[in-house]
């Protein structure tokens, strides 16, 4: 593969610098993750913004969070088609081989994926309607969140959206019936958080009055 090329500098240095403190010192930890395999008690979807950093968050130890990325942390619906489906797949695997006890919906604001999926919905990125754009077939599954905002004064609905894309994704979710199972059988629960980037604060989503809170 002549288009591979060796890592910039930069990152080998930050490599070496992490195997002879980080690794080094907690040798026995990873040696018995590579042994005995991963048990992680939550499985996180978050966005793939590099400013969403779920392990600092929570200061997660390697091995804790099974964590899957896509752009504005969506869940797909349900749909058994026989295609390649990446973030089903991480759910199946979570939920039926990893049986993780905890599924995390992550969300945050200034995301660009809602952004866009406003401005497609909106009729401003008709780029992102092209049948050959990812991103806008992906955003596709945000559409019906934008119904839901749309009537809003226009400052909100972004924002509005992105929490649209937390209770979306909640709501697919609910749509796998092995998810659907582990749920009703209490051996699964399910979280909406939203994370704001600039202040750091964690918002959690209350199922009860389909509120957001401060954690």
């Amino acid at each position: 593969m002549q288009n591979a090329k060796l890592l910039p500098q930069y990152l080998v240095s930050r490599y070496t610098g992490w195997r002879a403190t980080t690794f080094a010192e907690n040798q026995a930890w990873y040696t018995r993750l590579a042994e005995d395999g991963q048990r992680p008690r939550a499985m996180v979807i978050s966005c793939c913004d590099s400013r969403v950093h779920v392990t600092s968050i929570f200061g997660a130890d390697t091995g804790e969070f099974f964590i899957h990325r896509n752009i504005a942390n969506l869940v797909p619906p349900y749909t058994p088609d026989g295609k390649q489906h990446g973030t089903s797949a991480a759910v199946e695997y979570a939920v039926n081989a990893l049986k993780v006890s905890h599924l995390i919906i992550m969300g945050h604001t200034k995301c660009g994926g809602v952004a866009g999926c406003h401005a497609m919905c909106s009729g401003q990125a008709p780029d992102l309607e092209e049948d050959s754009s990812f991103v806008g077939r992906w955003m596709d599954i945000l559409r019906p969140g934008y119904d839901r905002v749309a009537d809003l004064p226009a400052p909100e609905q972004v924002p509005a959206l992105e929490r649209e894309a937390v209770m979306i994704s909640l709501e697919n979710l609910m749509g796998f019936p092995f998810v659907r199972e582990a749920v009703e059988a209490g051996r699964l629960t399910l979280h909406g958080l939203i994370h704001d980037i600039g202040d750091g604060t964690l918002f959690q989503l209350d199922g009860s009055n389909g509120k957001f809170q401060p954690v």
